[in-house]
């Protein structure tokens, strides 16, 4: 994740902060990859039953590994009926996870403010509890709400392999909720309404809910901003196979740790 501008024409760095589908089959070139990224955290959003059953990353001696899983209501994503709205259903999801998430999302951005070199956190698809988790941090450090969203929408460019995993993992079948894997910039613009509605503003709710103050804040933005008055960082070039990103030459966008979104049978 990074390029985007801030509101004091500072920018989101490259290289310290990535979000990603789960870990779980890294291996080979991808798991070389991955450790040529320089991780020093994995931040695992996942339930712990979900990483018995499908596994975690890799143990490294280059990174630590915490499991903070903030989505406290599970639900099956793929056998949702075709009537369910993409857009309201999962703003809805997003807004439950924000409530009774609050202790393990505070966490999380602690984890990421403190953290000694690039954080990776994911979930399973690494769309919806990542893509929550992206916009706060995104927003809290400065980037519009505007920016998050097209942020959160990139992963979007992820929903054909999504699919192409749950199919290989259910014998070809198709899930029965057309909006499994999509991630259209919907959701997040009336996710981010709603907790705006809330609480009064993104900060507002960070500060009330999850009890974040101004010293909290300033160490993600030193963490993850230039300097001020620096030029935009240049581009990064997202590893290959990324399921979103942006290409060289400054463009903001996000770069997806994982590069092979393998595990997206039946979360999200």
């Amino acid at each position: 994740m990074g390029g985007y501008a801030t509101g004091d024409a500072r920018y989101v760095r490259w290289g310290w902060l990535y979000r990603s589908d789960s870990l779980a089959k890294l291996a080979g070139e991808d798991w070389e990859r991955f450790l040529g990224l320089g991780i020093g955290t994995v931040v695992d959003l996942r339930h712990p039953w979900e990483i018995e059953a499908r596994g975690r990353v890799p143990d490294d001696a280059s990174f630590t590994y915490r499991n903070l899983s903030i989505e406290h209501r599970p639900y099956d994503q793929p056998s949702l009926g075709p009537e369910i709205e993409v857009g309201p259903f999962l703003a809805e999801r997003y807004t439950e996870v924000a409530d009774d998430g609050a202790a393990e999302l505070r966490e999380a951005l602690e984890v990421i403010a403190a953290a000694d070199g690039p954080v990776v956190f994911h979930c399973a698809s690494g769309k919806d509890r990542t893509g929550l988790l992206a916009a706060l941090v995104l927003i809290l450090v400065g980037v519009s709400e505007a920016d998050a969203v097209e942020d959160f929408a990139l992963t979007e460019l992820a929903t054909g392999r999504l699919l192409a995993d749950w199919r290989a993992a259910h014998e070809g079948r198709e899930p029965r909720w057309p909006g499994y894997g999509r991630a259209p910039a919907e959701v997040m613009t009336l996710f981010l309404a709603a907790l705006i509605r809330r609480h009064g503003s993104v900060r507002d709710y960070a500060a009330n809910a999850l009890g974040v103050d101004e010293a909290l804040v300033e160490a993600l933005r030193r963490r993850l901003l230039t300097p001020a008055g620096a030029e935009p960082p240049a581009g990064a070039e997202p590893p290959a196979g990324a399921g979103a990103g942006a290409g060289a030459g400054g463009a903001p966008g996000a770069a997806v740790a994982g590069g092979t979104h393998t595990e997206a049978a039946g979360r999200a």
